[in-house]
């Protein structure tokens, strides 16, 4: 009998720190068994093997920030039966989005000594504006027992069960004092999505927002509370434009305290 050919898997990197990546190869003995499971057909961190598409799970790390990028995923999309994109770089720009909010042409002249030979994008966009994707796995860095969920759920056909609920509820679960409540510390909790364990709170530091928003946030609310801690405005900004500053909902709570900070 002919043995059944191993799904193929493939793991892109696009701009980004490959820290993702990393913890790809963090995962040690459970990703042995993962890959005896399945054929590794593409990674740059782990080997120089490369196997042609097409893919039948793609795991994609890293922003869109030139124009080659732009059309290197689409070329990935079209080999690949599942796009599963990894990270903040791949689902919200990532930290190098914050050249979105600002005049990219002018860094390169500041930056380069010859900044005619430098070709990038104004600005650092998430793989989901390029092309479909089929589920993104936030975090900066991700959680590896949530990417072995979302590996092995994509090899089974199913869909993965990854917690969408706030950095709160790990809180909770954890047993952490609320940093807020009890030692007034700004805090993104109430509106990030879970995933890290609640490291930040843990020790008693507010979460930095690092797997981004969680469904349906309520960042007024959280912004008023801040302001009720004597954040200033300014610095409110600053904490929502770090890891994810492009992802809609963070992006749209940062405008508004710009906004509101240039009204007279």
């Amino acid at each position: 009998m002919a043995r059944k050919s191993r799904p193929r898997v493939a793991v892109w990197k696009f701009a980004s720190c490959d820290g993702c990546q990393l913890t790809m190869l963090d995962c040690e003995d459970e990703l042995l068994a993962v890959a005896d499971a399945v054929e590794i057909a593409n990674f740059h961190e782990a080997s120089r093997a490369v196997v042609a598409g097409p893919y039948d799970l793609s795991l994609v790390e890293g922003s869109i920030t030139t124009a080659e990028d732009a059309r290197r995923i689409r070329e990935v999309r079209a080999e690949s039966r599942v796009l599963v994109t990894i990270g903040a770089c791949a689902t919200a720009g990532g930290i190098q989005a914050l050249r979105n909010f600002q005049d990219v042409e002018e860094f390169r002249r500041v930056v380069y000594a010859h900044p005619e030979y430098i070709s990038t994008l104004a600005t650092s966009t998430a793989i989901s504006d390029h092309v479909p994707v089929d589920f993104q796995l936030r975090g900066c860095p991700i959680n590896k027992a949530q990417l072995l969920e979302v590996i092995s759920a994509y090899l089974d056909d199913r869909a993965p069960n990854v917690s969408t609920e706030s950095v709160c509820i790990e809180c909770k679960r954890r047993g952490n004092v609320c940093v807020m409540v009890a030692q007034g510390t700004p805090c993104l909790g109430p509106v990030t999505q879970a995933g890290c364990g609640a490291i930040c709170p843990a020790f008693h530091r507010g979460c930095y927002g690092c797997f981004g928003p969680m469904d349906t946030p309520n960042a007024p609310s959280l912004i008023s509370n801040l302001k009720g801690l004597g954040m200033e405005s300014s610095a409110i900004l600053r904490v929502f434009r770090t890891f994810n500053a492009a992802a809609p909902p963070f992006r749209a709570a940062s405008d508004s305290v710009k906004e509101r900070k240039a009204a007279p």
